[in-house]
């Protein structure tokens, strides 16, 4: 089988002016890591040692500790604007660096610019709703709940939280914690992952005047050392983490050791539910869309179609033919490269086993399903049919640019398949029927059901998962309650 692809490449483009400073950011400074040791952070389109970075360890995370318990005392009485303007001022200087924080995102995780353009606006944009939410946060109100007695309701920031994460959305994910933390009057430390640490450290770097020393603190290195300290860590007071399901049994585990608090969102396999009423080419163009965003490294990913037997011919030839038209390169291939490589070698080769082990299981590729000649971790896009329910590739992430698709014969059927899972991040439903776009949402058990689109996203709602994708919530006001706390006041006046 011939295939549609043709890798899009350009001349290399040189950031190294871009790049932040070597060290551990804690305290409003950069300093040498303890241990001595680094870590080689490779250009995922080249193979390429882009520069080191400290491999982190257990007392590069107490110094760190230590100094956001410090600013702690401070930061956690000021008033909410005075956090907001400080949160404005980050999104204006990355506004500022926009250019800069695209380019150096494409570099450290091979998006293409579209992707990295997108990623640092929402960023922004994150920071800036952030310094809204936490001006206009409310609570329960206060009142006489006993007679004699009035209760007050106060929020409290939580204190210093760990946070841990992951190398497919580095700086929105950064964003993502940091704009509720600091908005709820918290100081954090934050490990990004070893793999793409690049704008997270440059944040931290650029905001040093903006952000009081010690409110935020960055450490880099393994998740094994550096995220195992900050979980277990008996001054840390809640621990966040973006990562795997393992990742974050692991986090669960380690931070129960202390009885502190764990925010988790974790992986997904979401179900694309295609009825026989659907319009099956939007669905196709859709699932274009969400099956593939990011090189399909993204845990909302539309990764397992389940289309009506009735329809499924139909809508494969859609699929297939939409994808067929995706253009895979890398971040100097311009600006019509839509898809850029996976992460990591590592990643490449488990990318690859799933696709070779669904065939093993008798699902055929229809259309993708292989490398590319050369360096770079590049996969084409791939579309799998012939799809058992029970086979690994419908049920567990593959989280490379691979989408499966299986059919069903009724409602009931394919509500409780989807449901059939571990994870319970997100799912959508494509239908014209009003009333099943209403009914069918609230059958499936996920956190995000989209009706008709797919991995669709703001700020002001909110994003998480149940089951096994784990529990709190991103975005919204919802994260500024996962990120506080409440006490209450009782005032005996009788």
């Amino acid at each position: 089988m011939s295939s549609p692809f043709k890798l899009v490449t350009g001349a290399e483009d040189s950031t190294s002016s871009f790049l932040p400073a070597f060290g551990q950011f804690i305290n409003g400074k950069v300093v040498p890591s303890h241990s001595g040791e680094t870590v080689d952070v490779i250009d995922p389109a080249t193979e390429k040692v882009i520069t080191k970075v400290a491999a982190g360890n257990k007392q590069d995370v107490d110094d760190a500790v230590k100094a956001a318990r410090a600013a702690a005392k401070t930061w956690g009485k000021t008033v909410p604007k005075d956090r907001a303007d400080i949160l404005n001022a980050i999104a204006d200087r990355m506004q500022e660096l926009r250019d800069e924080f695209i380019a150096l995102e494409a570099l450290d995780t091979g998006k293409p610019i579209m992707v990295s353009e997108i990623d640092i606006d929402l960023t922004i944009d994150c920071f800036r709703f952030f310094a809204g939410a936490c001006r206009a946060f409310t609570t329960m109100g206060g009142g006489q709940y006993v007679e004699g007695n009035t209760s007050l309701i106060l929020r409290e920031p939580v204190g210093v939280v760990g946070v841990i994460t992951p190398w497919n959305y580095p700086i929105m994910m950064a964003a993502w914690k940091m704009g509720p933390i600091l908005g709820g009057g918290n100081t954090l430390v934050l490990k990004p992952s070893e793999i793409t640490p690049l704008t997270t450290l440059k944040l931290a770097e650029v905001i040093n005047d903006i952000v009081p020393a010690g409110v935020v603190n960055i450490v880099t290195g393994s998740g094994s050392v550096v995220g195992n300290a900050l979980s277990s860590h008996p001054n840390i007071d809640l621990v966040a983490l973006t990562g795997s399901v393992n990742s974050g049994r692991l986090v669960a585990e380690s931070a129960g050791s202390t009885l502190k608090r764990v925010h988790l969102e974790l992986g997904g396999k979401a179900p694309v539910i295609i009825h026989a009423d659907a319009d099956l080419e939007a669905a196709a163009a859709g699932v274009r869309t969400a099956g593939y965003w990011n090189s399909g490294q993204e845990c909302g990913a539309g990764c397992r179609v389940i289309v009506h037997e009735s329809v499924a011919e139909e809508f494969t030839k859609h699929l297939v033919r939409e994808v067929s038209t995706l253009v895979v390169g890398s971040p100097s291939g311009g600006s019509t490269v839509e898809i850029g490589p996976v992460v990591s070698k590592a990643h490449y080769d488990r990318v690859m086993k799933a696709i070779n082990l669904a065939v093993e299981q008798g699902a055929t590729i229809a259309v993708g399903g292989h490398g590319f000649d050369g360096n770079g971790y590049y996969i084409a896009p791939t579309v799998i049919t012939n799809v058992s329910p029970t086979s690994s590739i419908a049920t567990e992430e593959a989280f490379g640019p691979v989408v499966s698709v299986e059919t069903f014969t009724d409602e009931a059927e394919v509500i409780e398949r989807s449901n059939a899972t571990m994870y319970g991040l997100s799912a959508s439903v494509w239908t014209s029927d009003a009333k099943r776009s209403i009914l069918a949402p609230q059958e499936l058990d996920f956190g995000t059901v989209w009706v008709n689109s797919h991995l669709i996203l703001a700020n002001e709602v909110p994003w998480g998962g149940f089951k096994g994708s784990g529990y709190g919530r991103d975005l919204s006001v919802y994260a500024m309650e996962d990120f506080t706390r409440t006490k209450h006041v009782m005032i005996n006046h009788a």
